[in-house]
């Protein structure tokens, strides 16, 4: 690979990381354009750690004979379980052991390499292998986001030459910073909508960030909180306190973002949540679809831990409909981006309400109002409640289960 085709390719790189290509746009953009230029790569995989509240990393890989071009693989904790025992027999593992930034072995011979991987791609036809470790230092490491690796393979019979490792050394760390530029723009966008919600997220990100910066919307108010759980706080021994909030949460947010909702808030044992449609139907009609899914849930759930002896309950839902102020609210410093207004604060005292009414779900006369058939003839009144700090006494109405 002479120097030009190395300067081309390096311009391509910035260029493309400046314009949010994706990481597997650039590594298989840049083993493309190796292979063009005389560098005869048969694989290559760029690897980075994340933040993230389910995997630890993303894997990218390239193939020449076009079999795993382009996969990604999101890698779980390498800390337990068959993902430590595969890292542990891993280059990287042991560069990172011995404090190495690049390893490179022939698989040319037949003697013992090792490592699983290498003896694998020995017997694909690979002759030659090397792999770079990229770290990051400087004090803006995020998360387990430390390093960029990379590893590099070709089939050629001599293997790399001199000037293809020389190539190799000076693009890759283009590539490591790629990669990284990438992969921070999506932890922002995991953080934003795992704190905040998924439409909310994308609203901070596309420059909702002002305080005060807020719009009229119409929408279902969605509010639950578990029954009883006072009482099994009390009761239950404290590490069985944080896996049953898990396990009733995960019910309730499971329902409603699959049935098109919102989760703005996470209140101890309390979840408030919005259905935004242009056509109120639309969107009592979700909202009443996510309720229905949120049973199913949470008869499963119920089930499976009372056959462990953990303590069980229910979750008690107020619903009302109307409009809300959505946005930015709090000081310069500490911003929250929620829904306020007396929609909001009634949808809570409804909720309060199934405690006294005796029932799972309770929705307000306008929600009533508002759903469409044939959700609304198993609607039924439970008669007018008096709600604290709401004016007027409001009708209440129930699912009828039959």
């Amino acid at each position: 690979m002479l120097d030009g085709d190395i300067e081309r390719i390096s311009a391509w790189l910035v260029q493309s990381g400046l314009s949010g290509a994706s990481e597997t746009e650039l590594l298989t953009g840049l083993a493309a354009r190796c292979c063009e230029a005389g560098l005869p790569l048969a694989r290559a995989l760029v690897m980075i750690d994340t933040l993230h509240p389910v995997h630890e990393g993303r894997s990218f890989i390239w193939h020449d004979d076009g079999g795993e071009d382009g996969t990604v693989f999101a890698y779980g904790r390498s800390q337990e379980g068959k993902g430590a025992e595969a890292w542990r027999q891993s280059p990287f593992f042991h560069m990172l052991a011995d404090g190495l930034d690049e390893l490179r072995f022939s698989l040319r011979g037949n003697e013992p390499l090792g490592f699983p991987v290498l003896e694998q791609m020995r017997a694909d036809g690979h002759t030659d292998y090397a792999a770079m470790i990229h770290r990051l230092t400087g004090g803006r490491i995020i998360g387990e986001m430390d390093c960029v690796y990379s590893s590099w393979s070709t089939r050629s019979p001599e293997g790399f030459t001199e000037a293809g490792m020389a190539a190799l050394r000076r693009l890759a760390p283009l590539l490591a910073l790629g990669v990284k530029s990438a992969s921070l723009a999506r932890v922002a966008e995991t953080l934003v909508e795992v704190y905040l919600g998924r439409d909310p997220g994308r609203m901070v990100l596309g420059g909702r960030i002002s305080r005060g910066e807020t719009e009229k919307i119409g929408a279902v108010i969605w509010y639950s909180d578990l029954r009883g759980f006072t009482t099994i706080a009390d009761a239950a021994p404290p590490d069985e306190l944080i896996p049953l909030l898990n396990d009733y949460a995960d019910a309730v947010i499971s329902a409603v973002h699959d049935a098109g909702g919102d989760v703005l808030k996470l209140m101890g044992d309390g979840v408030l949540a919005i259905f935004k449609a242009a056509d109120p139907a639309t969107a009592c009609r979700c909202a009443l679809t996510a309720e229905g899914a949120l049973r199913e849930r949470l008869r499963a759930l119920n089930a499976r831990r009372a056959a462990e002896g953990r303590p069980v309950t229910t979750v008690y839902l107020g619903l009302h409909i109307g409009d809300v102020f959505y946005g930015n609210i709090g000081s310069e410093e500490r911003l929250d981006f929620t829904v306020v207004g007396p929609c909001v604060n009634e949808a809570s005292r409804i909720a309060s309400m199934c405690r006294s009414a005796d029932r799972e779900v309770l929705v307000s006369s306008e929600f009533a109002a508002a759903t469409p058939e044939p959700e609304r003839r198993h609607l039924v009144s439970v008669g007018r409640y008096a709600l604290r700090g709401v004016a007027r006494a409001q009708e209440l109405f129930t699912l009828d289960r039959a």
